[in-house]
C-alpha cells in the first residue's frame, strides 16, 4: 500500500464489527464511518464546496461516465484537473463507469450464451468491454479496464473503482457468476494498468498517488460472494468496493451478502460500500464494518420535498403513511406543515434549521421556489453527516448497539 494512502483503524466496538478509522489520502483525511454525497455531474446538486465542507463532508463522489461525456477529459485537465475545476480541494472518489453500464438500460441476458450478452440497446458487453452509446446524442464510445484507470487517472481523484460488470438482480446463478468471473478478469487488468499509470504520473508529473479499490460482485449467491471476496482481497488493491447491492435486492438480500463476505475482507483495508443510504441501512452497513458508502437519497429526498428528521412521530400530524421513507422523513410540501412554527428537526443545527420554520420551507416548496430544495439539501446532508458523528462517537465509547436501538426502535 502506497504511504501516501492509508487507512489507520482507530478503535473497533466490542459487540459487533463496527469500527472507526481514518482514511489518509494526498487531499486529506476521511473519519470513518463516513456518508458520501453523490456529485454526479461533478457537483452536489445546489450546494457550494465550501456549504459540504461546512456541513461536515470529508468526501464526495463524482461518476466516471458523466464527466468523460461532458464536460470531457480534455476540458478538466487543461483546467487543472478535477479538483480545481471543481474548486474542491478535499478528497474525491470516482467510479469506474460499470454501474452507468448497467443503469443505461435493463439487461437482456441471453441463455444460449453466458459469455457474452447484450444490454439493451445502449449496451453491448463482452470480455474486452463495454460499447455503449451515449445518452446526450447518441455517439459511441467504448470503455475498457485500461482506459477507466485512464480516465480517472486524468480526473485525479483521490479513490479510483476498478472497472467491474455490475450483476442486475434477479440474474440466474449461471449467469452471475459468468458476470462475477468477468469482473475479475477486468480487475487485473485494472491492477495492471493502475500500476503502470502510478509509475508514469510520478515519473513525469510528480502527480500525488491515486488509490484503486477492487469491487466484489457475485449477486445474491452465497458461493459466488464469497469467492468474490477472497479474490478481490488477495490483489494489491488499496481498498475493497462492495458493488451489486443497490440494483434491485432487497434489504434483506443486501444484509445476507454483507454477513457472508465481512469475514472474508482485510482488516487493515477500506471498505465501501456502492450506492446506499437509507437510515436503516447505515445501521446494518455500518454494523457490518463499512467504512464509508455513497448514496443520492439526500439530496434527491430534498428535491422532492422529503426533510430528514428523527421526530418522525410528528409525520402523523399528515395522516399519510409514506411508502420506504416515512420512517425518517417528513413530507414539507403537506398542508400539515402550512403554519408549522418549528424547525425541519429540532435537533438539528444547520443553517435551515437555526433559521426557518418549516412553515417557510413549506411555503417555498409549494411556489417552487428554488431556494427551497437549497435549504432542503443543506439540511437532510447536514442530517446525514451528524449521524455519522454520532455512530463514530457511539463506537467509540462501545454504545454502538445502544445507538442503533435508540433510532430503529425506541424513537416513539
Amino acid at each position: 500500500m502506497n504511504s501516501r494512502f492509508c487507512f489507520t483503524k482507530t478503535y473497533k466496538d466490542a459487540r459487533s464489527c463496527a469500527r472507526t478509522g481514518v482514511i489518509h489520502t494526498p487531499h486529506g483525511d476521511i473519519e470513518t464511518p463516513a456518508f458520501v454525497p453523490v456529485g454526479t455531474q461533478g457537483s452536489v446538486k445546489s450546494l457550494s464546496p465550501e456549504e459540504l465542507i461546512d456541513l461536515g463532508t470529508d468526501l464526495f463522489f463524482v461518476n466516471t461516465y458523466h464527466i468523460y461525456l461532458r464536460p470531457g477529459l480534455e476540458t478538466i485537465e487543461k483546467l487543472g484537473g478535477l479538483h480545481r475545476f471543481m474548486h474542491w480541494d478535499r478528497p474525491l472518489i470516482t467510479d469506474s463507469g460499470g454501474f452507468q453500464v448497467f443503469s443505461l438500460a435493463r439487461p437482456k441476458y441471453s441463455s444460449k450464451n453466458d459469455g457474452e450478452e447484450e444490454k439493451g440497446s445502449l449496451v453491448k458487453i463482452s470480455d474486452e468491454g463495454v460499447e455503449f452509446q451515449s445518452h446526450w446524442d447518441g455517439s459511441k464510445h467504448v470503455f475498457t479496464p485500461e482506459n477507466s484507470m485512464q480516465f480517472q487517472w486524468r480526473l485525479g481523484s483521490d479513490i479510483h473503482i476498478a472497472f467491474d460488470d455490475c450483476t442486475p438482480s434477479g440474474v440466474s446463478q449461471k449467469q452471475a457468476k459468468a458476470s462475477m468471473d468477468r469482473t475479475h478478469r477486468w480487475a487485473l487488468r485494472s491492477v495492471s494498468e493502475h500500476k503502470k499509470l502510478a509509475i508514469s504520473h510520478e515519473l513525469s508529473a510528480n502527480r500525488s498517488y491515486q488509490a484503486l479499490y477492487g469491487s466484489i460482485q457475485g449477486s445474491t449467491y452465497e458461493d459466488l460472494r464469497k469467492e468474490s471476496s477472497v479474490f478481490i482481497s488477495s490483489f494489491d488493491f488499496d481498498g475493497i468496493a462492495i458493488g451489486g447491492v443497490s440494483v434491485g435486492e432487497g434489504k434483506d438480500e443486501m444484509e445476507k451478502v454483507l454477513a457472508w463476505i465481512a469475514p472474508l475482507l482485510p482488516d487493515e483495508k477500506p471498505r465501501h460500500l456502492l450506492g446506499v443510504g437509507e437510515i436503516d441501512d447505515v445501521f446494518t452497513l455500518v454494523g457490518y464494518g463499512i467504512d464509508s458508502f455513497d448514496c443520492v437519497q439526500p439530496t434527491r429526498l430534498a428535491r422532492m420535498g422529503f426533510a430528514y428528521t428523527k421526530d418522525c412521530y410528528q409525520l402523523k400530524a399528515d395522516s399519510l403513511k409514506l411508502k420506504a421513507h416515512d420512517d425518517f422523513v417528513i413530507d414539507i410540501s403537506k398542508k400539515a406543515y402550512e403554519h408549522a412554527s418549528g424547525p425541519l428537526d429540532p435537533r438539528c443545527f444547520c443553517y435551515t434549521c437555526q433559521n426557518f420554520s418549516r412553515a417557510y420551507v413549506h411555503h417555498l416548496f409549494k411556489v417552487r421556489e428554488l431556494f427551497a430544495y437549497r435549504l432542503l439539501s443543506l439540511h437532510n446532508i447536514a442530517f446525514m453527516n451528524t449521524l455519522l458523528k454520532d455512530i463514530r462517537q457511539s463506537i467509540r465509547e462501545d454504545s454502538f448497539l445502544e445507538c442503533k436501538n435508540d433510532w430503529l426502535y425506541n424513537r416513539f
